[in-house]
């Protein structure tokens, strides 16, 4: 368990791709499968937290249907071979963690569920809700639905967009190579990268294109982009081999690449990259709660402007000028609603239950 411990890791993001859980038949590798089970369990006892990023419903529904070219041949092959694996890959997941005494939960998401505000919002929170029950996610992009124009087209960057959703602190990209090399893996001279510290374009130019197996989507170029989104959002990276057994549990050759400060890009993501929509007026007494860590609470906000909805951008403003930024809990017109009450009377105001905060500490930066 030396990659990414759980003193140093409290939650870890782990994706394995289509090559790793199912072999060339378009059958499932439960034997691997099972030590992964068990490194997982281990893992979850030693107190971390892990979600997976588990790539096959394709391979696998189109060994099912008997598509040709592995499911991958139009956009609705790929589409009926994920609606018809999902369900399989699903089963053998929740039976391989029920062997450990664990339990399995399903997450399909596309790119718009972690891009649109709200819905990434809400992601955030059954993922973190999830993972604090004790229980393992298994996520997929949902390709039944995902059209060309609307999906990530590998798992390498949704597992760098999930850990950022889940707040993780690492992420291990499974493979069927065990990291970066400044050339072709294949040519004698080829030298492994054990640690990168910045990507640049020598390291991008190290990168090959395309699957090396033929049933994924992703190459070393999309591990790099992952690695890119994971270091923006804070988190280690890590691509590792998974033609071992028991991947997790061993301290196989790798390559990390090392993330920014995670505190400095937060502030980048939710500061820097988008526009505020709106803003929101507190007092003093929450501009100091703020300081200390805390999240925003209705009694302590004074105003509202602008027009915003959940999940957008606001800027926080104190009595001295704007003080902090974060992604709002509600709807303009709500949060107007609520201001300036305590929680136990905005039910009646709102006519639904109230969430925590106006703006979660887990959502907010200070300028």
């Amino acid at each position: 368990m030396h990659l990414f411990p759980p003193a140093s890791c409290p939650r870890l993001v782990v994706k394995i791709g289509s090559a790793l859980l199912v072999d060339g038949d378009g059958a499932i590798r439960r034997d691997w499968l099972e030590g992964i089970a068990a490194d997982i369990a281990a893992r979850l006892g030693a107190g971390q937290q892990v979600a997976v990023v588990s790539s096959g419903a394709i391979a696998l529904g189109a060994r099912r249907l008997n598509l040709p070219k592995g499911g991958r041949a139009s956009l609705e092959d790929a589409q009926a071979a994920a609606a018809t694996g999902q369900i399989a890959l699903s089963q053998v997941w929740a039976e391989m963690l029920a062997a450990n005494d664990l339990t399995a939960a399903q997450m399909l998401v596309t790119l718009d569920d972690l891009e649109d505000r709200r819905r990434y919002l809400n992601a955030a929170a059954t993922l973190g809700r999830l993972l604090s029950l004790g229980v393992v996610p298994i996520i997929n992009e949902n390709d039944s639905v995902a059209t060309a124009e609307i999906r990530f087209g590998d798992n390498d960057r949704l597992a760098a967009r999930v850990a950022q959703a889940a707040d993780a602190h690492g992420v291990v990209l499974l493979s069927d190579v065990d990291g970066l090399y400044d050339r072709n893996p294949a040519l004698p001279d080829a030298v492994h990268i054990p640690v990168v510290d910045r990507i640049d374009g020598r390291i991008e130019g190290m990168a090959d294109r395309g699957s090396a197996s033929g049933m994924g989507s992703g190459g070393m170029v999309s591990k790099i982009e992952a690695a890119r989104i994971a270091a923006s959002a804070g988190v280690s990276l890590a691509i590792a081999s998974g033609r071992i057994d028991r991947p997790l549990s061993t301290d196989a050759r790798h390559t990390i690449f090392l993330p920014e400060k995670r505190t400095r890009a937060r502030k980048a993501w939710l500061a820097g990259r988008l526009t505020a929509k709106g803003s929101i007026t507190i007092d003093a007494g929450a501009a100091l709660a703020l300081t200390e860590g805390r999240s925003l609470l209705a009694i302590g906000a004074t105003g509202v402007r602008g027009m915003f909805f959940r999940g957008d951008l606001v800027t926080i403003e104190g009595p001295n000028g704007p003080i902090a930024r974060g992604l709002s809990e509600y709807d303009a017109a709500d949060a107007q609603a609520i201001l300036g009450t305590r929680s136990e009377d905005q039910g009646a105001l709102l006519g639904y239950a109230p969430r925590a905060a106006l703006v979660h500490r887990d959502h907010l930066v200070m300028l």
